[in-house]
């Protein structure tokens, strides 16, 4: 079905700064027929923009989240509304006032630097010049962002809103959303306290009331955020202020200050906002309607107890405030979810329901626009792996989880994070059948989708004692050890076993399975049960949605290594009749061999042939391994001979205590993710979500030879068609570190002749070659073996060469004994 004119009918839910921005962006594709419905009036209606204080700082360690903050700015710096703009340029500062943080603002300008971003490292003397309340005496030095500033965010809402009634969109006040109406798992309709609206597609933009109106679609699960009150206080008329200041962050205390000048007095207030009280939950379902709301509904009673230490804190770095006082405040309400990112995307459980959740002012515009681009085109214009609500599983999705690490979020907005830093409650969540003897081996863990991932042994210690490790700087130190070096020495020289759980499986069954995946897959898949293909996944643009492997186990049944729970609904989506596409991985458990001496360890255990001759490289084989059936493949992530033995959850246990017995006599170890990244890198290894996404084609990740054009139709082939891996503008390449003892993790801005030309994607020592490698996208014209570039590391630039890949055994000797 479609609307009256213009697209299909859409109803969006809320008509705060993200239905307003989204009404814009969808109307502004050629779509009409949409209705925004809002409970409270227009254009206030009492949600978190109602209230928002505006800042817009565009640097996030995430490239995507910069992206959508960065479209805010150009789009809110064209709109203004009776010649007032909708954004204020005032630009930001951060502000340190402890070493730790002086040294994260060196690593923020380089992220700011990798992502495009205008900023500068200043002086304590800069920083009281640009504002001049400071007592520079406590300042160690800022980062200055000029393009940063203030959205004026109900302006903006209102000026989206009359663009998009001028091209037919309407907007209705006063109608609170009482229902969702579907039939046979779509979406059909949304039920108002006056009346009902049929719709093909419903968006979900209504902030921290989410959960309720997800509830109402029978998705409720699938809407994991947090309502939390966050404090914001404003003073009296302070002296020294002229409403032309920059946002001023000063997280060491989870402060930030922004100006608001009274154009009837001439005189400036501060405002004051606070993350480092209590977390103040908020329940969605308690929060009370417009007219029944003393203010708003977003704003809650202000507590003075919780703000007490953070003014003594604003007084300790603005001694002007001793003259002032607080005249006004308000606990404000808005969303967190338990990784910080937006919920963007349609629903699995019912088809047709987007949402467009959890976003804050400073992404309202980018991600409105990704949605809507989504939502017409069939693919968002960036990657939105991140933010899509598919990312949370089962568990994740559990109202204790959701509590528990949205409080986390709140308490950790302005902490310094370490890029490998795990959260630190609802642990352990996940884990493997042999977690317990990972424990005994003393496993550091960390976690990764709700997974509890070791990263080293502290059982390999002894081995690590004597080995040449650069020493590392603080930062890189973190969740590091020198048994990373130990455990990568052993797989290279005797044998290991990696914990692969953790990796997605699916199962393919069924009358036209091969037909179904040749067409969706890139690569030929083709060929005599017991092969294994490495292939991609397109969508209809070219970009790499996903890498997989996929072993054909019989004519009609296949097994396939995803990377995430999207791969999961993009191949059920396009299944056909009588083809089953099912999640094995809760049930199953996977263990990775690797090393010299795997074939010592396995073949003895064995009554199958596990020799070269008899099970070549990227061949699947079932066999048992002792008492236990087993699925081999013979693959290898790290660069070594061995193989990945799949078995059932139940006998998990049982083949790891099998494994590790037999092979007390090679030295067998178990191995960890450090060793693992570094292993995969010195092969040249892509890492999907980290090093390609759908922004770039095969081509560009240098993923050409897993595209075969020949093979027939398959998603993504005709937009291909005249590329070839020579005509790319840019590339993925392996960079390597000219200081041996030099390291970098990830992120880092790649400098060109003294210019930014690209970033760092994937980082790690490699201690079978000696130095720190990087995989990193250039332009073609760089990505030349031998072209000098530099990396920025906390300010220091940091020499790297181009090198031709693979780094580690190119002829893959080793792989194929």
């Amino acid at each position: 079905m479609t609307g009256r004119a213009g697209g299909p009918r859409v109803v969006i839910i809320g008509a705060g700064i993200v239905g307003c921005s989204l009404a814009d962006e969808l109307t502004a594709r050629g779509w009409q027929d949409i209705t925004v419905l809002e409970q409270g009036p227009l254009h206030a209606p009492g949600g978190s923009t109602s209230h928002a204080p505006g800042l817009v700082f565009r640097t996030h360690t995430c490239r995507t989240m910069t992206r959508l903050a960065a479209y805010t700015v150009e789009k809110f710096s064209g709109l203004s509304e009776d010649g007032n703009p909708c954004f204020d340029p005032v630009g930001g500062l951060e502000i340190a006032t402890d070493e730790e943080r002086w040294a994260d603002l060196h690593r923020k300008a380089g992220l700011a630097a990798s992502w495009g971003i205008e900023g500068e490292l200043v002086s304590a003397r800069r920083c009281a010049e640009l504002w001049p309340l400071l007592d520079e005496s406590k300042v160690l030095g800022g980062f200055h962002t000029p393009g940063d500033g203030l959205a004026r965010a109900l302006p903006a809402s209102r000026v989206q809103a009359a663009r998009a009634t001028a091209r037919g969109a309407r907007f209705l006040d006063r109608h609170t959303v009482t229902g969702i109406e579907r039939a046979d798992g779509h979406v059909t309709g949304v039920v108002t306290d006056r009346g009902s609206f049929p719709a093909e597609l419903v968006v979900s933009a209504a902030g921290f009331w989410g959960p309720v109106i997800g509830a109402m679609a029978g998705v409720g699960a699938a809407v994991p955020l947090l309502p939390l009150a966050h404090q914001y206080a404003t003073t009296t008329p302070v002296p020294g202020l002229d409403g032309r200041r920059p946002i001023l962050r000063f997280q060491d205390r989870d402060l930030y200050f922004r100006e608001h000048p009274d154009d009837s007095s001439g005189q400036v207030h501060l405002g004051i906002g606070s993350y480092a009280h209590r977390p103040l939950p908020v329940d969605p379902y308690t929060v009370p309607g417009y007219d029944e709301a003393p203010v708003m509904p977003s704003s809650l009673p202000f507590t003075p107890d919780d703000f007490a230490a953070s003014w003594e804190d604003s007084a300790w770095l603005l001694p002007a405030l001793a003259g002032s006082r607080v005249a006004d405040g308000f606990n404000g309400v808005f969303s967190f979810t338990p990784d910080g990112m937006p919920l963007l995307g349609e629903s699995r459980e019912l088809r047709g329901f987007w949402l467009a959740e959890a976003v804050w002012v400073t992404h309202s515009a980018g991600a409105a626009k990704a949605v809507a681009e989504w939502m017409t085109d069939g693919r968002p214009g960036i990657d939105l792996h991140g933010c899509e609500p598919s990312r949370f599983e089962g568990a994740q999705r559990s109202p204790a989880y959701v509590h528990e690490r949205g409080r986390q979020q709140f308490i950790e907005v302005y902490d310094v994070i370490h890029p490998l830093q795990p959260a630190s409650g609802s642990r352990p969540l996940r884990v493997s059948p042999w977690y317990a003897r990972q424990q005994e081996l003393g496993g550091y863990f960390l976690e990764g989708g709700g997974w509890e991932r070791p990263h080293w042994f502290e059982a390999n210690a002894e081995a690590a004692r004597g080995l040449e490790v650069p020493e590392r700087d603080a930062w890189s130190a973190r969740h590091w050890s020198p048994i990373v070096a130990a455990e990568a020495r052993a797989t290279r020289e005797r044998v290991a076993l990696y914990d692969m759980t953790p990796l997605r499986r699916l199962e393919v069954t069924g009358p036209g399975s091969l037909d179904f995946l040749q067409r969706m897959t890139t690569n030929q898949l083709a060929k005599k049960p017991g092969a294994v293909t490495y292939t991609l996944l397109l969508d209809a643009a070219g970009g790499v949605r996903s890498d997989l492997t996929v072993a054909r186990l019989a004519a009609d049944r296949f097994q396939i290594g995803v990377n995430s729970p999207a791969d999961l609904e993009w191949l059920t989506d396009h299944a056909p009749e009588g083809v089953r596409v099912r999640d094995i991985t809760s049930g199953t458990c996977c263990i990775g061999v690797w090393g010299p001496l795997a074939r010592d360890l396995v073949q003895p255990l064995t009554g199958a042939d596990f020799s070269h001759r008899g099970f070549g490289y990227f061949r699947a084989k079932e066999a048992f391994i002792g008492e236990v059936p087993v699925t081999a493949l013979r693959l290898s992530y790290v660069g070594e001979l061995g193989w990945e033995l799949y078995t059932g959850a139940d006998l998990g246990l049982r083949l790891w205590d099998t494994l590790w017995r037999a092979g007390q006599r090679l030295g067998v170890i178990a191995a960890g993710r450090g060793a693992f990244n570094s292993l995969r890198l010195e092969k040249g290894y892509r890492a999907w979500g980290q090093d390609m996404t759908t922004e770039h084609n095969p081509y560009e990740a240098g993923l050409g030879w897993a595209v075969k054009r020949d093979k027939g139709d398959f998603v993504g082939r005709a937009a291909l068609e005249g590329l070839t891996p020579d005509d790319v503008p840019r590339r993925l390449v392996c960079l390597t570190l000219d200081d041996p003892s030099a390291i970098v993790l990830g992120h880092e801005p790649v400098y060109l002749d003294g210019v930014p030309a690209g970033h760092v994607t994937s980082a790690a020592y490699g201690y079978s070659i000696g130095r720190t490698i990087a995989y990193a996208w250039l332009p073609s014209a760089a990505a030349v073996p031998g072209t000098a570039v530099h990396l920025e590391y906390f300010g220091e630039k940091v020499p790297a060469t181009v090198r031709a890949e693979p780094l580690f055994d190119p002829s893959m000797d080793r792989i194929r004994r």
